[in-house]
């Protein structure tokens, strides 16, 4: 039996093993994860991903309880000048006239997944202001598919970034996000810079916390 690759690729990103781009191609990058997370749970360290190893890595998946995030990993290494007409095509209509080259858009990321989830959601005004996304939603503590909103530049000033959250250190929220080097990634992001954690209204939490080591990832200081 073989399986979508797309979706073992978001798997493993989801926790913490990095395939390379969520593009279906079975390349090296994706079975070195492979190898990598069958070591982690005591499989025989080798590429193929098998029933046993399906069940593995699909064990406890929360796709299906944040569904936002599945859309978010679907696009993950999508890059703002190398894929930037197949970026601005995905980039939902409210947030799809700029040019991803020129304008900062981690606001625009999360519009889109959050727009393909559910087409009528309330965005904040003017999406593309990433601490606009303080009003967004309900305050919520930091947790897996959080919107999470920073400062930049200045605590008191009017720059900001926004991401979803992935996981975190003691220092750092690990984010999954775009405008992370000109791409869609999962970045390191001081705790000190954090301002508010937002959830969509009338949405169940599952409150789930992802506790990472820094895999010698640097802090991220200006995301623009």
């Amino acid at each position: 039996m073989t399986y979508d690759v797309r979706a073992i690729q978001a798997r493993l990103a989801e926790l913490g093993f990095d395939p390379g781009p969520i593009d279906g191609i079975d390349g090296p990058q994706t079975q070195a994860a492979v190898i990598a997370f069958k070591k982690s749970v005591g499989l025989r360290a080798r590429a193929y991903v098998g029933p046993i190893t399906w069940a593995a890595l699909m064990e406890d998946a929360p796709d299906s309880e944040i569904p936002w995030m599945s859309e978010a990993i679907r696009v993950k290494g999508l890059h703002e000048a190398r894929n930037r007409s197949q970026l601005v095509r995905w980039f939902d209509a409210s947030v799809s006239w700029f040019d991803p080259r020129e304008v900062p858009w981690c606001g625009a990321f999360v519009a889109t997944v959050m727009r393909k989830w559910k087409p009528g959601i309330t965005l904040p005004e003017n999406p593309l202001g990433a601490r606009n996304w303080d009003d967004f939603g309900k305050s919520c503590a930091p947790q897996l598919g959080a919107v999470m909103v920073f400062w930049r530049g200045s605590r008191n000033g009017w720059k900001g970034h926004v991401g979803l959250y992935w996981g975190e250190d003691a220092d750092a929220y690990h984010i999954l996000g775009g405008n992370q080097s000109n791409a869609v990634t999962i970045t390191r992001i001081s705790k000190a810079r954090f301002l508010d954690a937002r959830w969509p209204f009338d949405t169940r939490q599952p409150s789930i916390t992802k506790h990472l080591n820094k895999n010698g990832q640097p802090l991220s200081v200006n995301e623009a």
